[in-house]
């Protein structure tokens, strides 16, 4: 009877892993007849004393297919919302550069410096100041908090996507990141169509903040695009899978028939780099603290995760830790390794005289991303999306040469 339950529970189990592959497969297959793909987007933010935005683009674009639509020409890039200003190209690739206001749609047409074909890369950098986009007091009485959503891409892949956001008078801000020579640093992929988003909380003293320019917006507002409910859709299917997975690990833990009591660890460590002083208030570092007790601020400089490899010959001592913990170097001030330890359940072989076989593990991981822009130049156009649900549409632009 046990050896039936677990035999159909692991044809369920299949069926699950089979379907699971089918989806990730069907979006590869979707993405393989892209046009063009950006090997590089950069996104470079720092706030002016009237908590507007100096935004600097670095987009590397590179061309796929010039069969299908001919060579690429120029592009469209969404921003934030209309109330942007002084946009200007910062690189000799940009020809032109113009504003693309039209019902609602909120763009920049950048015109290239000549045509692009298959295999080639174009590089173009270009800026702009924007407006109207902090809510005052929207979650917390006193604080302004900024959430970005970059623009994205529908047909088209992003290998690297960089947000770099400068953390002076920064609060907090999600999902957590690095932070690398005073600027916040979230770096991620995207597919065809994800998006990336980031928020960023200051206390609304930090700069000259206007309570008639805060946005107003519900957090259960959508854009009507269905993109909201294929999210939902993922996230509950996960959560099944995952309900599945610990009540057939508890069955077969049971049964005695795959996992032992006996455990592995598995260590991480991650270089560790604090700031002497408080970069919010100067106040000093208390050891073994990672925020500041007067503000609250990190004292965290960088984050970076090692290999035991990577510690070098001179801290050979820190290889030898352990445990959980933080350690210090010796040859590096305010420079530590933490330590971080779990155990893991140890596959035991289990034989008997008509078969043999080992465990299946499964592991699953949920990653949201974020970002806007529209392909041009006899290419099939990408979504723009305003940030502020705007209710800006899908559109294709298409150049005909006739």
């Amino acid at each position: 009877m046990k050896t039936k339950t677990i035999g159909r529970l692991a044809g369920i189990l299949m069926l699950l892993i089979a379907a699971v592959l089918l989806f990730a497969g069907d979006r590869r297959a979707k993405a393989a007849g892209d046009l063009d793909e950006i090997l590089d987007y950069t996104i470079t933010v720092d706030l002016n004393p009237d908590g507007t935005l100096n935004m600097v683009y670095h987009i590397e674009w590179k061309v796929l297919d010039d069969d299908s639509e001919g060579p690429l020409t120029w592009v469209q890039i969404g921003v934030p919302n209309k109330h942007y200003s002084d946009y200007k190209a910062l690189t000799d690739t940009i020809k032109s550069i113009k504003s693309y206001n039209n019902g609602g749609e909120t763009k920049l047409r950048i015109d290239f410096d000549k045509m692009y074909y298959e295999g080639e890369v174009v590089t173009f950098e270009f800026s702009f100041t924007q407006d109207y986009m902090y809510q005052m007091n929207y979650l917390t009485e006193g604080e302004t908090v900024y959430e970005f959503t970059p623009g994205w891409f529908n047909d088209l892949y992003v290998d690297k996507l960089t947000i770099r956001w400068n953390a002076d008078q920064a609060e907090s801000w999600t999902p957590s990141c690095e932070v690398v020579d005073g600027y916040l640093c979230w770096t991620t992929e995207l597919a065809n169509g994800e998006k990336y988003t980031v928020s960023i909380t200051y206390p609304n003293e930090a700069f000259s903040f206007d309570s008639t320019k805060t946005i107003e917006r519900s957090v259960a507002e959508d854009s009507g695009d269905g993109g909201w409910i294929a999210v939902i859709i993922v996230v509950v299917f996960f959560i099944g899978f995952f309900i599945f997975i610990c009540v057939f690990a508890a069955v077969i833990y049971k049964v005695g028939a795959c996992f032992g009591m006996n455990t592995d660890k598995k260590i991480t460590r991650t270089r560790v780099e604090y700031y002497p002083t408080c970069p919010g208030c100067g106040g000093p570092r208390t050891e073994g603290k990672d925020n500041c007790e007067y503000c609250g601020r990190s004292f965290i400089k960088s984050e970076e995760k090692i290999e035991e490899k990577d510690i070098p010959e001179e801290e050979k001592e820190l290889r030898n830790h352990k445990t959980n913990g933080l350690y210090r170097y010796s040859s590096s001030p305010n420079t530590y390794v933490r330590v971080n330890v779990i155990n893991v359940p140890r596959p035991r072989s289990t034989s008997t005289t008509r078969s043999s076989g080992g465990c299946a593990h499964s592991s699953c991981a949920c990653a949201c991303a974020c970002a806007c822009a529209c392909a041009g130049g006899g290419r099939a156009g990408c979504t723009t999306k305003d940030f502020y649900r705007t209710n800006l549409k899908l559109r294709h632009l298409q150049k005909h040469n006739k």
